[in-house]
């Protein structure tokens, strides 16, 4: 039966057929090896092609020379090694009838020069990008030819791998480098006027068409306002779309608003948690009505209801739902099997573009799965073995994630939760109304385990008793931790807690020291509230910048809210102790680089952010009754086999502990442990 849903209609790129309107559009998850795209970077794109998507976009972007070394495990299109690789990626895809191109580019001077084999950055002009900090030389002639002849054989590379396109990256990149005034500060053939400035994207149009003809798929991700003064302007930017889209030379625009020279311009591009959703969505219907040209977008397009809407009304004819993706690489399909309230939500967290920023790879923070498609099933199977009783401790994110995956193993599980409600931490970090879209993570796993039939019994403080009352065969500890001060010489009596101020047990005093020294958001958000409560703060870290653990995305709007509420931050600083003195404490400072440097500050109330102990007096009472003895062969648990080693066979039960029951740590990694242990029950 054909569907009247907009987003499940095909769509006509030239002679190309998508088969529906949904899209990721192109990003770097850094899983490349040695800039290739080996089997992890293929697995990821599949996963999105068995779930449904109709064109899955390829690399963030791959480079074309060898002077623009990899900013965050870009591919190596230039390298003639490639070509395999991504026909490998493409056949995997195209078995799902799922359609795969690549993004292009020289990065221009969005890289670094002490990278890779150490050749000069260069741009349009010598403005150096803050992001990335390197001072970039002037392009010459002979680097314009070359890198013009390096896009067409790159280009010739992706053809022969069996692609069905390319784009050309043109925001932050060398090519838009051309463009803007704020980068081109050119006086020769190169500068000036529009005509000018559009010289070496023609050439490069020119290159790419004559090396791969006219009917290979050729399009451009491009900046159409980069919406800051100096930069190329909303007239500008729709005026090179015209040009471009009138030239015969590309068959699609994906549009771009903004600048990404700085973390706080690129949260703009890229909102995260508590920005706005789609913000650019309208801007990009402009640009379509404009150019009447095919017109693709993604900004923080993350659920179906928005997507649906900008087909519906004409403002794009592929709507990216990146990040969304990542979250749940299923979410076609769910859509067109009547499973859309099923749908894994993306919650803004953006753990996954932090982590790429900051050299690691992207991971979601609530789909374990995602990247390591290789060891863990985004589809979870019933066990060939047998049925299991399950008891899980604990209802926050990593309790509730291994019930989830025990009950869709098949297994019969129960939850002993102490409190009220689901959520642990995470429900305590939403008390920060910016960061509310985070119950989605709880929200989620409780409609998935109402639909799998478990069992979650609230209000109870589960002892040794209760849980020899239900008879498990496998106990899973999920209790999370206890917040934890740090080591102080004296005044452990004197300070608050971050959790009391963030659950409102206390309120922020008129005069604030904070002390963070765990660099996550734990603290930070402790802090937003504290500053948003107009009280006067100080945040002291013993880091060399504050919150190492929070990248810079999520930095931005942290520091926006210190900022207009004059909180004063001191960096590469310790807590030694807290005194009272009359209605006041003295919070004793010191310093781990001069050894005798003592500082002081007279504050109405000291808050302190350390990270968690486990709670654990649970898990320590069952242990010896436990078949494993709570050990966990780690060596199995990377490599597969029986990860629970028989220390006591007279124990009755298979025991083991997750998330920060461990250890403190954040909750990608309590999901993770709750996934990959929960397949091995």
């Amino acid at each position: 039966m054909t569907s009247s849903d907009p987003l499940l209609q095909p769509y006509q790129l030239k002679h190309l057929t998508l088969k529906n309107r949904v899209m990721s559009t192109s990003h770097e998850p850094a899983y490349s090896e040695d800039g290739m795209p080996k089997e992890r970077y293929r697995l990821y794109h599949a996963e999105k092609a068995k779930g449904g998507m109709a064109l899955t976009m390829t690399a963030g972007s791959a480079i074309v020379s060898r002077d623009s070394p990899a900013a965050f495990g870009n591919l190596h299109v230039y390298d003639d090694r490639i070509v395999p690789w991504l026909a490998e990626l493409a056949d995997a895809c195209h078995e799902h009838d799922c359609k795969v191109m690549i993004q292009i580019t020289h990065l221009g001077r969005r890289t670094g020069w002490n990278k890779a084999d150490w050749l000069p950055v260069l741009s349009a002009s010598p403005v150096r990008e803050p992001a990335h900090r390197a001072f970039p030389k002037t392009i010459e002639d002979w680097d314009i030819e070359r890198i013009v002849a390096d896009y067409a054989s790159a280009a010739q590379r992706c053809q022969a791998a069996g692609l069905d396109g390319i784009e050309f990256e043109s925001y932050g990149h060398l090519m838009d480098g051309f463009w803007s005034p704020a980068t081109n500060h050119r006086d020769d053939e190169f500068g000036g006027s529009l005509d000018n400035r559009l010289r070496f994207t023609d050439m490069v149009l020119d290159a790419v068409r004559a090396a791969v003809g006219e009917n290979f798929v050729v399009g451009i991700r491009m900046v159409a306002d980069e919406d800051f003064e100096k930069g190329l302007s909303k007239e500008e930017g729709i005026e090179i779309a015209r040009r471009l889209a009138g030239s015969g030379k590309v068959d699609f625009l994906n549009i771009i608003r903004g600048s990404i020279e700085t973390d706080a311009a690129l949260t703009k591009v890229i909102p995260v948690t508590g920005m706005r959703s789609s913000p650019h969505l309208d801007f990009a219907g402009e640009v379509r009505a404009a150019t009447k040209f095919p017109t693709f977008h993604a900004a923080r397009i993350s659920d179906v209801a928005t997507a649906r809407h900008a087909i519906a009304t004409g403002k794009l004819d592929m709507v990216g739902m990146t990040r969304a993706h990542i979250a749940d690489p299923h979410i076609v399909k769910k859509v067109m099997e009547g499973r859309e309230h099923e749908i894994r939500p993306c919650v803004g967290a953006t753990y996954c573009l932090d982590r790429i920023y900051e050299g690691g790879e992207a991971l979601c923070v609530h789909n374990a799965a995602t990247g390591r498609e290789a060891d863990i099933p985004h589809i979870i199977v019933k066990t060939e073995g047998p049925r299991r009783k399950v008891v899980v401790i604990g209802a926050g994110a990593g309790g509730l994630e291994a019930a989830r995956v025990a009950a869709e193993r098949g297994h019969q599980v129960t939850i002993l939760e102490a409190s009220s409600q689901a959520g642990g931490q995470v429900r305590l970090a939403t008390q920060n109304p910016r960061r509310k879209e985070l119950i989605g993570i709880i929200d989620w796993r409780l409609a998935e385990l109402d639909r799998l039939g478990v069992e979650i019994r609230y209000d109870t403080w589960a002892e040794k008793g209760d849980v020899l009352a239900l008879s498990p065969d496998v106990v899973v500890v999920a209790t999370g931790g206890l917040p934890q001060n740090p080591p102080l010489t004296a005044g452990d009596d004197l300070v608050t807690s971050s959790w009391d101020i963030m659950a409102g047990s206390v309120k922020p005093a008129e005069n604030v020291l904070l002390y963070d020294d765990n660099g996550g958001h734990q603290g930070m958000g402790a802090a937003e509230l504290i500053a948003n409560s107009g009280a006067r703060l100080e945040l002291v870290s013993p880091e060399r910048f504050f919150a190492p653990e929070m990248g810079g995305m999520n930095h931005v709007p942290y520091v926006r809210a210190f900022q207009e509420k004059g909180v004063t931050v001191t960096i590469n600083t310790r807590l030694r102790s807290v005194r009272r003195e009359g209605n006041q404490l003295v919070a004793e400072l010191a310093s781990d680089f001069a050894d005798r440097w003592r500082g002081e500050r007279r504050v109405d109330q000291v808050v302190v952010e350390h990270g968690t102990a486990p709670l654990d007096d649970l898990y320590l009472s069952l242990k010896p009754l436990s078949k494993n003895g709570g050990a966990v062969d780690y060596e199995r648990l990377v490599h597969g086999g029986d990860i629970f080693p028989a220390r006591n066979p007279q124990g009755g039960f298979v025991l083991f502990r997750i998330g920060d029951a461990v250890a403190s740590r954040n909750i990608h990694a309590a999901i993770y442990d709750g996934i990959r242990f929960g397949l091995r029950i």
